[in-house]
């Protein structure tokens, strides 16, 4: 009976690996450095919230400052994140960023995530995404769903109104 346990903790060490290599790769291969190395950060495979460091990057990275290209390589980058994995926590850490960076980073962001979801058939649709590791994980896996659909229609509505309703809720 003790196999789930192993079984867990074999999952939990892959995902720390596949963490530690896709860091590695992104100090080697690319233009990005510093951006990548924190999304992978900030959406890791532990259990645990993102520090709020890797988080401070992404928001600087996706500012009204920096240049457009800049914007949509990072949403590019959580996009990807988000579409490769099989892991409830990562997929929720990557929405818990989306989501953080509307609601604190200026509309631009908005607008850009907005563009680049119409021409890549809505990132946030997350309809099918499981993760079947364990019973709790299919759970997460739903909450994952639910969460995404949110973030989907709140993108929509601000599409279509121009308007965040989330703005006056201070």
């Amino acid at each position: 009976m003790s196999g789930g346990g192993t079984q867990k903790s074999l999952r939990k060490a892959l995902g720390a690996i596949k963490d530690t290599t896709t860091v590695s790769l992104a100090k080697v291969n690319s233009d990005y450095k510093e951006l990548d190395i924190a999304i992978v950060k900030a959406t890791n495979h532990v259990e645990r919230p993102a520090k709020e460091k890797y988080m401070r990057a992404i928001f600087a990275a996706v500012s009204a400052t920096r240049p457009r290209a800049d914007v949509a390589y990072c949403i590019h980058a959580l996009a990807r994140r988000l579409s490769k994995t099989h892991n409830w926590a990562v997929a929720l850490k990557t929405l818990i960023v989306i989501h953080r960076a509307l609601r604190e980073v200026d509309p631009t962001f908005q607008e850009e995530l907005i563009n680049y979801g119409r021409s890549r058939n809505h990132m946030l649709n997350l309809a099918h995404f499981k993760d079947d590791s364990s019973p709790n994980a299919w759970d997460y896996s739903a909450w994952v769903r639910t969460y995404a659909l949110f973030l989907e229609e709140r993108l929509e509505c601000f599409r279509v109104l121009k308007y965040d309703v989330e703005t006056d809720r201070a």
